[in-house]
């Protein structure tokens, strides 16, 4: 077995995204929490089963029904409809927590989201990468909701 060598660089990780979407701020918002929570799904188009409480201290959680799931993160802030903010493990099964920022502004044509995930914690090398393509795939899918409502 190789040890790793623990260093900050391996222990952190931060993903930063800016999307454009051609929509207003609260259609983009609310295009945002549909896609984070029930409209939320693998790329296959299965559902997660999505859960959010869109309130500050409310879950960001996985419902496999019966009592089960995987709990992601707390709503760390919310102000409708320029912020949402979490704070926890997200999909993570190992020493790791998480802070998920998106910060939307209206701009000229639509709405700008700034995206950043910050975090701490034991992260292999191919989790940063399945990170950095789960999130591109999901902003994809809040783009392409918020322009189909509203355009």
């Amino acid at each position: 077995m190789i040890a790793t060598e623990l260093t900050l660089e391996n222990l952190t990780l931060t993903i930063n995204q800016e999307i454009h979407v051609q929509a207003p701020l609260d259609i983009t918002f609310n295009a945002l929490l549909e896609q984070l929570g029930p409209g939320n799904e693998t790329p296959d188009g299965k559902s997660l089963n999505m859960k959010i409480e869109p309130w500050p201290g409310g879950r960001w959680y996985r419902d496999l029904g019966d009592g089960n799931g995987h709990f992601w993160a707390n709503v760390q802030a919310i102000k409708r409809p320029s912020l949402l903010e979490f704070a926890g493990p997200l999909m993570a099964s190992f020493p790791f927590v998480s802070n998920v920022q998106y910060r939307l502004t209206e701009v000229d044509g639509g709405t700008l989201i700034a995206f950043k995930h910050t975090a701490l914690g034991f992260v292999p090398e191919e989790y940063k990468a399945g990170m950095n393509k789960g999130w591109t795939l999901m902003h994809e899918r809040i783009r392409k909701q918020a322009e189909a409502i509203g355009s």
